[in-house]
């Protein structure tokens, strides 16, 4: 959550410093904080009445990190203004009018590309005598707003392991493969519980090792 709000902060310095550079030559420096409030207020409705849930909460963290910097923003005005004795850009501002666009688009493209699209929604152990299967299998479940959940528990084959994801794949059939690790604990079955935005069949999930479970359709 902390990130979310330290990201929407990051992204409203940019477009603070834009639009108060931008703003230099009208010579109304509280434009800044002013279009920086009503992105915050679109994000976060953006946020709220079309995407809702989960991820529209962070649409809401993201806008109220916005907010903290258009208000944090609004004391360095009156300053400024008092430094500030011509309207027109210099060198650096022309650059900075170049860069900083520059920045936040490139920052929301690598945002995108490294998105994994997946989350780890719960992980631990199960009595060995409630493994119904040896060596595992994985259900499917439908969770909020039609997104999906991978519900993988191994069985005695795999006592006091722990399970992490290694990667997800998407494109194409979803791949789904789990990176089994020794664990402290000889007590219980490990499970695994991933949170995916969709899943394209046929959806195959298995190990680093190579080991495909089957679906529990198929037990």
């Amino acid at each position: 959550m902390f990130s979310i709000i330290l990201a929407g902060m990051f992204f409203g310095c940019l477009l603070f410093v834009f639009t108060l550079i931008a703003a230099k030559k009208a010579g109304n420096f509280y434009l800044a904080p002013f279009v920086l409030f009503v992105a915050a207020v679109l994000i976060t409705a953006y946020g709220f009445v079309f995407v809702r849930g989960f991820e529209g909460m962070a649409y809401g963290l993201l806008g109220a990190g916005m907010f903290l910097v258009s208000v944090i923003g609004i004391p360095i005005i009156p300053l400024l203004e008092k430094k500030t004795t011509q309207k027109q850009w210099n060198k650096w501002e022309r650059a900075l009018l170049v860069l900083l666009p520059i920045i936040f688009f490139a920052t929301i493209a690598w945002l995108i590309v490294t998105d994994e699209k997946y989350w780890v929604i719960e992980e631990g152990t199960i009595p060995i005598e409630s493994a119904e299967v040896r060596d595992g299998y994985y259900r499917v479940e439908t969770i909020s707003e039609g997104k999906k959940m991978v519900v993988l528990y191994l069985g005695q084959t795999y006592q006091g392991k722990d399970l992490n994801v290694d990667h997800v794949k998407v494109r194409g059939n979803t791949e789904v493969v789990i990176d089994v690790a020794g664990g402290d604990s000889n007590e219980g079955a490990p499970f695994i519980k991933i949170g995916l935005d969709e899943i394209n069949e046929p959806l195959e999930v298995k190990t680093t090792e190579g080991t495909v479970f089957p679906s529990i359709l198929e037990k």
